[in-house]
Parts: structure tokens; sequence; C-alpha cells
């Protein structure tokens, strides 16, 4: 059985990425029959630091991992480098001496303790006091407990993360109770105010994006913009040349840049180079979520019996943040945008052949299992093909992203 790994981003106060959590699931089940949450862990253990490579799931970032009370016991998080690791124990765990004998060695070697949904008992206090970080469910807790447990916390030196933010408004609340790390989708929702002008400048940028994402696109014009622009121009090499493709020789030339990539690779690349200028005052995983979505919808696009456009579906995954991107609603930025009209429709909601192309890797990333399986159904996906379509998609938005900044 293949094991699913998705990761979710942990924010800081300033919106920078602290952490991932790795969200797994042992198949394409929601649950485990037959399989405990030990063997389910365990396994993501093993797949993912000794043989996926953690550095490539979290960016090199800390890694949020969940711990059943047997592994814990068991000290298997010992097996994990203790400066990228945060062990999460589960909101069922029962504090009884043998776990809080364990907890303590965790320390004493340099893990962080983190405190899953958290929910007062006073049977807690031992996992409390040695706990560095208290996860408090947005969803499940009132704004009387959340702001109980901000004030008996932050001023006893815990830090608070604030897990389930769905909204900006719910993200400023939090910092304003003192809150440390943020998890949810808030990030990639547009703060709307009124539905005024997009920018002239952004305006230009987002056509000339849309324009290369044309399937009817004069790629001449292309390749004379890359050479004529010294920033691309650097970028570009730097992307070529970068650890995501394993070189032997480095690439030295634009022209030898731009065969190599061929001309759908050029069109995301500059897609990304203009994305990235677009958001300069947003998050930096706003950006590589809409890369990873893009990437996810044109990979599955190819192994999917459907034969779509693969062009299509990158452009589609691509442009699935613009509204967040651009504090604009998806409705006003169709109108503006030369694209083809099922990517439109997919994009503003409406019904569309290449719909569940993006709600699979929007249902991945989330780690929403039962849906993703459902989804890959509809499109005659093997499921097999999905984990390595995913990490493959990680890698390939980290070493575009990291071209673009």
């Amino acid at each position: 059985m293949d094991t699913y790994i998705a990761r979710q981003p942990i924010f800081t106060r300033t919106k920078e990425i602290h952490a991932y959590e790795l969200l797994f699931r042992g198949g394409m089940e929601n649950c485990f029959p037959g399989i405990d949450g030990d063997t389910a862990t365990s396994r993501v253990l093993s797949n993912t630091f000794f043989t996926t490579g953690v550095e490539q799931l979290t960016g090199g970032k800390r890694a949020y991992i969940n711990f059943p009370r047997e592994l814990l016991v068991k000290k298997i998080p010992l097996m994990l480098p203790p400066e990228i690791t945060t062990l999460e124990i589960l909101e069922d765990v029962i504090p009884d001496t043998e776990l809080i004998d364990c907890c303590r060695e965790f320390i004493h070697r340099g893990y962080v303790l983190a405190l899953d949904d958290f929910e007062y008992s006073p049977c807690l206090e031992p996992l409390i006091e040695m706990g560095q970080i208290i996860k408090i469910d947005f969803m499940k807790s009132t704004k009387d407990e959340i702001m109980d447990y901000a004030s008996r916390f932050v001023d006893n030196g815990k830090k608070l993360l604030a897990e389930k933010v769905e909204t900006a408004q719910e993200f400023e609340e939090a910092l304003q109770m003192g809150f440390s790390y943020f998890q949810g989708y808030f990030f990639s929702k547009p703060q709307v105010i009124r539905d005024t002008e997009i920018p002239a400048l952004k305006m230009n940028l987002i056509r000339i994006m849309g324009e290369a994402r044309r399937g009817d696109y004069d790629v001449s014009k292309l390749q004379k913009l890359v050479e004529q622009d010294v920033g691309i121009s650097y970028k570009l090499l730097r992307y070529l040349n970068s650890p995501f493709f394993r070189r032997r020789n480095e690439i030295t030339s634009i022209r030898q840049a731009i065969v190599m990539l061929g001309e759908m690779g050029i069109r995301s690349f500059l897609s990304v180079i203009i994305l990235a200028e677009l958001s300069q005052d947003k998050p930096d995983e706003l950006i590589k979520s809409s890369v990873i979505r893009a990437r996810i919808c044109e990979q599955v696009g190819k192994v999917c019996h459907r034969s779509p456009d693969p062009s299509q579906l990158f452009t589609l995954g691509l442009f699935s943040h613009i509204d967040a991107i651009l504090n604009s609603s998806m409705e006003t930025i169709m109108r503006k945008l030369p694209l083809a009209d099922d990517i439109k429709h997919a994009l503003s909601g409406l019904e569309s052949p290449l719909t569940d192309y993006l709600d699979l890797a929007v249902s991945y990333q989330r780690g929403t299992w039962e849906r993703v399986n459902r989804l890959a159904g509809a499109l005659q996906v093997s499921q097999d093909l999905l984990p390595q379509i995913y990490m493959e998609a990680l890698g390939f938005a980290d070493a575009l992203y990291a071209a673009a900044e």
C-alpha cells in the first residue's frame, strides 16, 4: 500500500513559512481498516525521512508530525533529526508516567513538543509544563475559550499556534491575542473590500502571462523577451542550473536554455516570474501553491485517459490563486484575461470539463483523501501515480520559485 503525504503550511506572524505539518494516509481511504495509527505513522517515517527526504517535502523548514502514544513510548521519534522535527502529541493521549518520562527525554535531546487540538484538562498539566507549543483549533473552540488560553499561556512563555484559521479577520484576531504561529487557508483568500479596478501595471503583467499560455502565441516573441531582459535571463539560467535538473554540464546561454526547456517549459517559467512580480506583498506560499497545483493538473492530464491539453491544465492551476494575489474577485479578473472559456469557467466555479483536475490538485494539497479517491476514479487516473506526481510537483515548485526570487 502506497503512502500518501501532503503538507500544510504553518506561518509566522509576518506570514513567512515556519514549518509544514505532514498530512498522510496509508492509501486512499480516509481510515485504515486493520492498520492502527502506529503502523500508519511508521510508514510515513520510513517513506518521508528515509526514502523521499524531508528536505523535498518541507523545503528545509521544520516538519510537524502527529505521534500516537505507542510510537512515543517506543521512542520512534528518536529516529528523526531533532533540529527539524516537532512532535505533535495527540489530544487523546493520556499522560501517564511512562509517556511523561519519554517526553522529558525528547526535550532533553532537543525535540520540540506541540500539544495538538488542545482542550484543557488538569491531567494535561505535566504535558503543558513540558510542551513548547500549544495548538488551538479555531473551529472547535469558542472565542472566549481562545482568549482564556491566550491570557493563560502567552505570559507563561508558551507559543500558541492557531489552527484552522480560515479568514483574514481570524488571523488578525489571533495576532492581537498573541499567537505566534498560524495554520489554515486564510492566506489563499482574497481580501476584497470593494471590487475596484486592478492597477494598470498589474493588469498588463497578467495579460502578458495570459497570452504566454495561449496555444496560438508566437513563441519567437517570448524568446525575444527573454533575450532582451537581463533579469529574466539571469533567473532562467539560475533555474536551469538548479539541483532540480541534476545536470552534469552547466547551461551557459539563453538559446541553450530555451531549447532545453522547450516551448511549454519557457511559457511556464515566464508565467511564474510574472506571478512572483504580481504577489510581492503576499506570502511566498501563495505562489508555491499555485505552481504545485499547476504541475499536478498538468501531470495528471498527461496520464489521464481523457487526454486534455496539459498546457491548459497548467494554466488552470497557475491561476487558481489569482483572486487572492490581486485582492479582486475571480469574476472580475476572468473578464479581463485572454484565457480559454474552459479555464475561465473552472476557475469561476462554473461547469467545465477541467473542473475535476483542479479539484483533485486542491484536495491532494489539503489531504482530503476520500475526495482524492473519488476524483481519481472519475478521471480514471491510477491512484498509484498520485504520490509521485505530488512529490515531483513540490520539487518543481521549489526550484521554479527559487529562480523567480
